[in-house]
Order: C-alpha cells, then structure tokens, then sequence
C-alpha cells in the first residue's frame, strides 16, 4: 500500500511539473502606464513618444506623453525608446488541438464526416501544450483555432494564448465556419516519371451540388419557427445574419469566383478566402465584392515554375494595392507559427510600407474574424492585449519582448525554449 502512495504522489509531482509551463497568472491587479515607448497602434499610426494605460483589463489611455492625461492612479512603466504594438493575431490555424502530428491521440483536428458545421474547436483546445508559449514570446497573442478535414470542417473559435481551460482562453466562441471547395484539378503523384499529374476531377459538379443543396436545407432550417433540433444546420444560422464568417478556402482562381457566388447567391452575409496566388487572379473580383483574403505562409516558393520567384513576398502588397483586405497565416509546422511577424518584415522588404504590412497580422485579421472591437488595434475601450519590444517586432534580428499582456494581465515570457538555451548557453560557455 506504501508503494502505490509513493507511486501517486510521484505521478502527481511530475504531472505538476510538465503541465502549464509557463504557470497562466490571475488577472490584472492595478492600472499600468507604458510610458516613452513608440506606440505602432496597428491601424496605420505611429505615436512616437507615447502613453499606454490600462485598467481592468482594458485601454484606458493611447495619447502622446505631452498629453493633459491624468496618470496618477497608474503603476507607471518607463520603457522609453522601445516599441508598443497590438498582439498579433494568428487566423486559420491548428494552435492547441494538435500537438504532435504523428501520434493520434494529440491530434484532434479532424472530425468523422463531411459536412461538419457543428464541430467546435475550441472544447479540443489544449492549454497545456508547449506550443503557444513559443508563439507569445514573438508577440502572437490571439489566434483562430480551425479544424480541417471534410467538406465543411466545422466552427473556429478566436483564443487567447493564455488561461488555465478552454473557458479562460476563449476571446470570441464560434466566430466562422470552414469550408473546403471541392478542386476542378486533382493532383496525383506519378512513381513512373515521379513527377505531379494534373487531371480533372470528375466529381467535381456532384460535389458543388452537394454543397448547393446542404446551405439551401441550413438556410430553410434558420428560416423555421417550429422545428426538430439539427445539430449541422443549427450550426450554420450564424452564416445567414452575419453572427459567423464564412472562411472558404480554395485553391483556383475558378473555384474562387464559383464558391463565392454560390455563397452569395445562399444569403451568406460575410465571407472570407483561405488561399494563395489564384487570389491575385481575381483580385478584382474580390475587391469588387469587399472578399477579404487569408494567406498562408509567404516564406515559401511559388506554386509555377513560370512565376517570380519573389511572388510570395510580393502577393501581399500587390492585393493590397488592389484593393483587397489581406491578412498573413501560417500553414506547415504548427510550431513554426512563431515566424508570423517576420512574414510581415518580408513583405517591406518586397515593397510594402512598415505600418502597413504591421496591419496584415494586427486590424486586418481582426476584422476578417469579427474580433476588431476587442484587439487588432491600441485604441481605448479595447482589451489590453499587446506587448512591448526592445526593437522592431517584425525583424527577426531585433524583436526582443520585455513585457506581454493579455486583457490586462502581464505574462510569464519566457518558456521552455529559453530554459534550454540558458542551460546550453551555461554548460559551453564554461568551455
């Protein structure tokens, strides 16, 4: 009997010690003033000698130092010459319902089924991974927790990264639903001349009719006083008065143009685009019809051998300049999400101007997910979500976070990535 004691205890302290790293911490005790530090409010102004105040969680003060503000009540926190930004936001991602890929049992992305409205992500959303934390210590404080698979994957939740449950860390429950447009293009790998074969798909009209016909029975459904509970169409009401976006992810140019029309011509009152270079083919017609779009990660190489190969860094800006509202993504590597913000420092580097590429992971995902009262920008009345860098938050070289805060409530920073690089740093530093 001792032995099973000393077993539980042993099992209770390593339990202890794996989970929550680093600890959530409770909410914001006194008001805060960050003072002298050149506020980038996320919306395309710079205050270049700032006040920041915050209480109970929200903005309370975002004026220039020379203001007639009244600070006396605030703990005032000199950070003269460093940089005030909104936390940056990652949309479309699997941040907190997968963990390691490889092992089914950590990977709750994917549900049974095709059309799966009502999927929610945010029940699955882990707070004990070790991947957030990585994420926060780069200014990523908010992100969409997505699932995938299936026709319609389900409904995305806006988290923050912090809190000790789903509960706590839930910014905005159920803000979209996911859709997966069927391709008019299949691909399929070819081992005979291993290259990749393009062919039509042949199911493709079945599919999109499949599509018609379940927002047509979801839109009925929302239509009916009396009715028979149904989970999947229920979970598609929000679409049909605007409570939800609509995030159709699509490959083609086609496929595009044919999913928005379908959407509309269904009372889809907001709707997004998860996609990459077919948007620019069409950027007129998503500007035309105010389509914000999502894209994924641009440190990467174009998908034609005939295309600029600078095009990623590019694409960006170029729909910007037509008109298109853009916000950045991460796909690949959960764990590489963390690289957000210099996806940002890129498109300046290929032409975009600094505020406003800031803006593609601060106001612009904000307001594709609906969030944009609450973060995306520094201005009064919205949480206290942001942080603060000793450099420029979108150069990898010099984004160093001296403080984190989450509705108020200033973050532990470090994490398990810097415990082991002050470990190592200590152990070959003595060589």
């Amino acid at each position: 009997m001792k032995r099973i004691y000393i077993y539980i205890i042993a099992f209770l302290v390593t339990t202890q010690l794996v989970a929550q790293v680093p600890q959530p911490v409770g909410p914001q005790s006194q008001p805060i003033l960050l003072k002298g530090g050149i506020a980038h409010l996320g919306n395309g102004q710079v205050i270049n000698n700032s006040i920041v105040g915050f209480e109970n969680g929200k903005l309370t003060i975002v004026a220039d130092a020379s203001s007639n503000a009244d600070v006396s009540k605030y703990k005032v926190v000199d950070i003269t010459g460093q940089h005030v930004y909104p936390g940056f936001i990652l949309p479309d991602s699997q941040l907190g319902i997968a963990e390691v890929s490889s092992i089914r049992a950590m990977d709750d992305t994917d549900e049974v089924g095709d059309m799966s409205p009502n999927v929610r992500s945010l029940v699955a959303y882990n707070t004990d991974s070790k991947v957030p934390p990585t994420l926060r210590y780069n200014g990523i404080m908010v992100a969409e927790s997505t699932p995938t698979g299936g026709r319609i994957s389900g409904t995305s939740s806006a988290m923050n990264l912090e809190g000790w449950n789903w509960e706590d860390a839930a910014l905005k429950a159920d803000i979209a639903v996911h859709m997966n447009w069927p391709s008019r293009m299949s691909r399929r790998f070819d081992f005979a001349t291993f290259s990749v074969k393009r062919e039509p798909n042949k199911d493709y009209s079945n599919q999109v009719d499949e599509v018609d016909a379940f927002f047509k029975s979801a839109f009925s459904y929302s239509k009916l006083a009396s009715k028979e509970r149904n989970l999947k169409l229920e979970a598609m009401g929000g679409l049909f008065t605007g409570e939800k976006v609509l995030m159709i992810h699509a490959n083609g140019a086609k496929d595009i143009i044919e999913s928005v029309k379908l959407a509309q011509a269904n009372s889809v009152k907001k709707i997004a685009v998860v996609a990459g270079v077919a948007a620019l083919d069409v950027s007129e017609f998503l500007a035309t019809n105010n389509i914000p779009v999502v894209l994924p990660n641009v440190h990467d190489l174009p998908d034609g051998d005939d295309m600029d190969v600078y095009l990623p860094f590019k694409l960006p800006g170029l729909l910007t300049k037509a008109g298109v509202t853009v916000a950045l993504s991460h796909n690949g590597m959960i764990a590489r999400a963390r690289n957000l913000p210099f996806y940002a420092g890129s498109c300046v580097a290929y032409g975009m101007e600094k505020e406003a590429a800031l803006s593609l992971i601060t106001a612009n995902p904000a307001k594709i997910l609906g969030i944009d009262s609450e973060v995306g920008t520094l201005e009064v009345g919205k949480r206290a979500t942001l942080f603060v860098s000793k450099g420029d938050a979108l150069d990898m070289m010099t984004n160093n976070l001296s403080h984190g805060f989450i509705d108020g409530k200033e973050i532990v920073l470090d994490n398990e990535q810097q415990m082991l690089f002050e470990r190592y740093s200590e152990k070959y530093s003595k060589k």
